[in-house]
């Protein structure tokens, strides 16, 4: 497996969630076919995706949740934070589209920054040394 595949693989998915985002947008949200044919029929299945994805936008669903798991990424070291960033992106992406750009674009980079961030060295000699002195098997 090559080291970029993850990268790449990351990449095709914002770019799909992206364009995904847009289509919603556009498509949907801002239509003016969409408006009339909910007006005269609001039990449509699109007229109600239409309606949930006004009520998730309207009480910030994607840019909270977005926000939320940036900051826990950034938080958690090692592996799992850079597991959490993806998806922390991937909400992102959505909420900066669909008119939640203030708490989007600031996870947004949260999540970009803890994608790119390098993982902290590991100190052999500091770490063999709390266990050597706190090891209960050699007590005085």
């Amino acid at each position: 497996m090559s080291r970029y595949l993850p990268w790449i693989t990351l990449i095709i998915a914002a770019a799909a969630c992206l364009s995904a985002s847009f289509a919603l947008r556009y498509q949907l949200m801002e239509s003016d076919q969409w408006v009339g044919l909910c007006v005269e029929a609001p039990e449509q299945l699109a007229c109600e995706v239409r309606a949930q994805l006004g009520w998730l936008i309207h009480f910030g669903v994607l840019a909270w949740g977005s926000l939320l798991s940036a900051l826990l990424a950034f938080a958690l070291p090692g592996a799992w934070g850079r597991r959490l960033a993806a998806p922390a992106l991937l909400l992102a992406l959505p909420a900066l589209v669909l008119y939640s750009a203030s708490l989007g674009v600031f996870a947004l980079v949260l999540a970009l920054l803890r994608l790119v961030r390098e993982p902290l060295p590991v100190q052999q000699g500091a770490a063999s040394l709390v266990v050597e002195r706190f090891d209960p098997q050699t007590t005085p």
